[in-house]
């Protein structure tokens, strides 16, 4: 079988993605018996590009390097993302727009028209799955495709997978993480003698944070993550308002420095547990011993412990951004709807 894809959204996941399955094109042939056609892309701002003999994947990223968008790609572009998700000969979506974590639009209604046309998605959207994460598997289920989401949470290290198909038959107790690098970098500057807001400027320079930083700082970023987290492993049914949230605007390198001393030091934590049988979730700042294996994650990783029955605590540290990252965990949710569709 060859794979029929269509991509939307064709940002900076988007062309990680394009990258991914471009320089590993021959190994996923020959490893897993793994063959594609990229059919459409479709992205009202970088362009759309159709090819039922698939693109072109080195004349796309030749295009989108050059100048920043493909439009001057031959052949067929008057057709709009729900289009493809809805009308083109395609086996499997990708879904790459934005996160909105407000309306999960236009994710949302891009991955349910999918769904409901009997297309498997994958996605490293975070909004859709964190807001409506339920409805999405059932209409998945009903329309017998799948939907896999493992880069919304530590894009291409895989914590989802590990959490549902490794762990399978093991109790999550509780679930801790450093879900969010930009925060991580900044204490780890803080603890090398920067003052926050000199930190935060850091991480603005490298790319590592936006020019408005509230979704990381705040703890926005890491509560959206905590909830797909819940819900997805531990089937839950939280809200983003539900997990208690505060950011790291607060700390001061004087609070960094007095953690150290004591032997702990301060990481923004996403936390999941249970309370009297009731599944709750925060995210805030913590101070950790200097044993714990998170307490020793620095600069932009991420870092999640499974706290389980029969193996303890399993840690897994990797990064949690990038678009190559992003792309490999786009990639690996393919891979397993196509092991899968083999048995």
């Amino acid at each position: 079988m060859v794979w029929r894809i269509g991509l939307i959204g064709f940002g900076n996941v988007g062309q990680g993605f394009i990258r991914v399955l471009r320089n590993k094109e021959r190994c996923l042939r020959d490893r897993f018996g793994f063959e594609f056609k990229l059919i459409a892309i479709a992205d009202p701002i970088k362009g759309n590009a159709y090819s039922d003999e698939g693109l072109d994947l080195n004349h796309i990223i030749e295009l989108v390097d050059e100048k920043g968008n493909i439009w001057d790609y031959p052949g067929e572009k008057d057709f709009d993302s729900i289009t493809l998700a809805k009308e083109m000969d395609v086996d499997i979506i990708v879904e790459a727009t934005p996160t909105n974590i407000e309306t999960g639009e236009p994710g949302l209604t891009h991955i349910k028209t999918a769904l409901e046309n009997s297309r498997h998605v994958v996605t490293s959207n975070k909004g859709p799955i964190a807001l409506a994460y339920r409805e999405l598997i059932d209409i998945a289920r009903k329309n017998n495709v799948f939907l896999r989401f493992e880069g919304t949470v530590m894009s291409g290290t895989p914590a989802i997978s590990i959490a549902r198909e490794a762990l399978a038959g093991c109790n999550i107790q509780e679930i801790q993480g450093i879900l969010n690098g930009t925060t991580n970098f900044i204490l780890t500057k803080m603890e090398n003698g920067y003052s926050y807001s000199d930190a935060l400027k850091e991480a603005q320079r490298l790319g590592y944070a936006e020019t408005d930083p509230t979704a990381d700082v705040e703890g926005w970023d890491a509560a959206v993550k905590t909830v797909i987290l819940a819900n997805t492993v531990l089937d839950s049914d939280l809200k983003i308002n539900d997990v208690e949230r505060m950011g790291i605007t607060g700390i001061s390198g004087k609070d960094v420095k007095e953690a150290l001393k004591n032997g702990m030091r301060i990481k923004l934590i996403a936390r999941i547990y249970t309370d009297d049988g009731v599944i709750k979730a925060s995210v805030k700042p913590m101070k950790l011993p200097l044993t714990n294996p998170l307490a020793n994650v620095m600069g932009v990783l991420n870092a999640i412990t499974f706290k389980t029955d029969h193996l303890g605590d399993v840690t897994l540290i990797g990064p949690g951004a990038g678009r190559i990252e992003t792309g490999q965990a786009l990639l690996s949710d393919i891979l397993y709807i196509h092991r899968l569709s083999q048995e």
